[in-house]
């Protein structure tokens, strides 16, 4: 069984004083996990060696893709097995070193698969970086596109910062306007899932239900109340999407034990 773990860090520095680099050891450690798709990592590559080191976890293999802005987005893979094909960025040059989009090969019983660790902006509904959104989510088309022509294996994990169904919002009817539940987000999952045929795993296995929720606000009591969004996806091609066996939504007992706003989304696959 393989395990591919998919958290928005919200910050790696942090995380590690919250607990969190001490919840991913026990899940590789226990095997539970092989890999860990993070985002918002929000170090340099130096600095997230760094705190693996200090969580006892400097063995792993890495794939970064920093962020030029300092203490901005990020995203990462660490993993218990070797990672080949490393690559970064995913595609137009306006997305280079924005820390992004990362991607890395590894093997499995059924031949490499590629992994990629995915953030998309979370964009403002009245702002020019919610165009920028729409060219990302374009690029990131592309890279579905690309992976259902591909024979391989190949899973897209992270904190996609769209909420597509009304099952996916606990208050969705105040969201309609906002970011992250604007129509013209939501029309690209649709031609995703519908069209193209790359499957949302969390649903897959969730079935017709509310959420199950990965992000909860830090105010209020959005989390104690479980008035959550689920915007934490893993996406697979039709190749791997028949190998995955469960996916598991890791929400902390109590809003003291969060190591990010978001939860940690587990996917296993047969393999």
């Amino acid at each position: 069984m393989l395990g591919v773990i998919s958290a928005n860090a919200n910050g790696v520095r942090a995380s590690l004083k919250r607990g969190g680099f001490e919840w991913i050891k026990s899940q590789l450690d226990s095997g539970v996990a092989d890999v860990v798709c993070l985002q918002e990592v929000r170090a340099t590559t130096q600095q997230l060696r760094e705190v693996l080191a200090t969580a006892g976890l400097s063995q792993l293999h890495i794939a970064h893709d920093a962020s030029a802005r300092l203490g901005h987005a990020g995203v990462a893979i660490l993993s218990t097995r070797k990672l080949v094909n490393i690559k970064t960025g995913i595609g137009p040059k306006e997305f280079a070193e924005t820390g992004r989009w990362v991607q890395a090969d590894i093997e499995t019983k059924k031949g490499p698969m590629t992994v990629a660790s995915v953030y998309v902006h979370s964009g403002d509904a009245e702002k020019p970086v919610q165009q920028e959104k729409y060219r990302f989510l374009d690029a990131l088309t592309k890279k579905f596109q690309a992976a259902q022509k591909n024979d391989g294996l190949f899973l897209a994990s992270g904190d996609f910062n769209v909420g597509h169904r009304e099952l996916d919002i606990k208050n969705w009817k105040g969201n309609v306007t906002n970011a992250g539940f604007l129509p013209q987000e939501r029309a690209y999952f649709d031609k995703w899932f519908e069209k193209l045929g790359v499957v949302d795993l969390g649903r897959k296995v969730a079935g017709e239900v509310d959420g199950p929720y990965t992000w909860w606000s830090w105010r209020g009591q959005a989390f104690d109340n479980n008035a959550g969004w689920r915007i934490d996806y893993h996406v697979a091609n039709s190749a791997l999407a028949p190998y995955c066996a469960d996916v598991v939504v890791g929400r902390a007992n109590t809003y003291a034990q969060r190591w990010s706003d978001h939860a940690p989304v587990t996917a296993h696959f047969n393999l």
